[in-house]
């Protein structure tokens, strides 16, 4: 299988439909296998009321190149949610700052090279206004937008946004 993760040994959190952990796994092997897990998503807005939005880069496993929200990931074993989210901040996108939990759903989504997501998401928004310097392992590119221009993009061109992030939106 092409353009999997060069840390295939990454170990993540399973859980049950309560969001109870279950268990852990190796990324890939979940991923793989379509097993539930537990994941977060943060959405980033400035004072001038826009979102901050990324596109994943291109090598990417499963939806490179697709426009999503400014961090998502999964809590590694033995590692809280806001913990890993305020983390992978850092490692995205080049800045950390205060996360506020906003609301859990789950969805699953199939893609084109066989693997699978089957997500908690656990959503949190930040405030940022400083610069930044993005991680070119993991973003394309990015861009600072209004919420009501992204939901017009999304419902034109669905196909170039991330199925997690169409959910994020359906529920702002």
């Amino acid at each position: 299988m092409e353009n999997l993760p060069a840390k295939t040994n990454i170990i993540i959190t399973l859980v049950n439909e309560q969001d109870e952990i279950t268990g852990y796994e190796e990324k890939i092997k979940v991923h793989l296998d379509g097993l539930l897990h537990r994941a977060f998503s943060i959405l980033v807005f400035n004072d001038a009321g826009e979102m901050l939005i990324h596109q994943r880069a291109l090598h990417k496993y499963h939806s490179p190149g697709l426009w999503t929200n400014a961090c998502c990931g999964h809590p590694n074993k033995g590692e809280a949610n806001y913990d890993a989210a305020y983390r992978r901040l850092g490692e995205e996108m080049g800045f950390q700052c205060d996360l506020d939990y906003k609301f859990t759903f789950h969805y699953k989504a199939t893609f084109s090279n066989g693997l699978t997501e089957n997500e908690i998401d656990h959503v949190y928004f930040a405030t940022y206004n400083d610069s930044f310097e993005v991680n070119p392992e993991e973003v394309a590119d990015y861009r600072w937008v209004k919420t009501e221009e992204i939901a017009k993009e999304i419902e034109e061109k669905p196909e170039n946004f991330t199925v997690w992030f169409k959910e994020i939106m359906n529920r702002l």
